[in-house]
């Protein structure tokens, strides 16, 4: 049986009595309907994760013992750097979520001249934040312990002109000559999708001479929901986790 996984902000130590926060205990109680006693892991984004179960339930307040630290891991050993121009809709939100399925290790919003949304100020931040919790979220659900950072939302040449030497950088291009497969990473790696429409031919311009490589995924195009997913997918199958053997 997979018990219920829950993420807490706050450091958690081998049998401490802590008190969920309000958003897990509510899905605790309200949704899952746990009784006092119910078994569940509970993890804090610094690595492993801790058995536990409620103690007790105070209306909406829920209170649980911790048993001892797991050194559980469920990371990629290809560290991926996913860099997404913002979509509309609620693309961002499926993009995000299964990028943290599929292993991505950063997570970094850009604005670039096609993105249809435009966010600033307050509600960049708010934004930024609710993605965070998507990330928490899609981490409960898949088992990682380690929880990917969404970086603060800027525009895209502003991220280029910061260098990242060592890193390999690929962006996806239907007209390019390589392939994923003809390419060996020899650390981490940055992949940049655009946002509807792509990127614009300047900002193809500046990518490329920030060290971006255009990489091809086949003879047809993708939508900008789709590429960066069946990207990752194949970076796992081709270096990371999904190889077999």
């Amino acid at each position: 049986m997979n018990l219920p996984r829950f993420y807490c902000r706050e450091a958690l130590s081998p049998g401490a009595h802590v008190e969920l926060p309000e958003p897990v205990a509510r899905h605790a109680v309200r949704v899952l309907r746990l009784p006092p006693g119910a078994p569940m892991v509970l993890f804090d984004g610094r690595g492993g994760e801790y058995p536990a179960h409620i103690e007790r339930i105070e209306r909406d307040r829920v209170m649980a013992v911790l048993g001892a630290w797991k050194e559980i891991e469920r990371e990629s050993p290809q560290a991926i750097t996913l860099v997404q121009a913002l979509q509309a809709g609620d693309k961002m939100d499926f993009t995000i979520q299964k990028a943290v399925e599929l292993g991505v290790r950063h997570i970094v919003p850009v604005e670039s001249r096609r993105s249809v949304l435009r966010l600033s100020g307050e509600r960049a931040g708010k934004r930024v934040a609710h993605w965070q919790g998507v990330v928490a979220s899609a981490c409960e659900q898949c088992g990682r312990n380690q929880v990917p950072l969404v970086a603060p939302l800027e525009k895209l040449e502003n991220w280029l002109a910061r260098p990242a030497p060592g890193v390999l950088r690929l962006m996806l291009a239907p007209d390019a000559e390589q392939t994923l497969a003809s390419i060996q990473p020899a650390g981490e790696v940055q992949l940049l999708i655009g946002a509807e429409g792509g990127l614009d031919p300047q900002e193809t311009i500046a990518a490329q001479s920030a060290g971006f490589q255009g990489v091809r995924m086949g003879p047809r195009i993708l939508r900008t929901e789709t590429a960066g997913l069946a990207a990752l997918a194949a970076i796992q199958v081709l270096w990371g986790d999904f190889r077999g053997g």
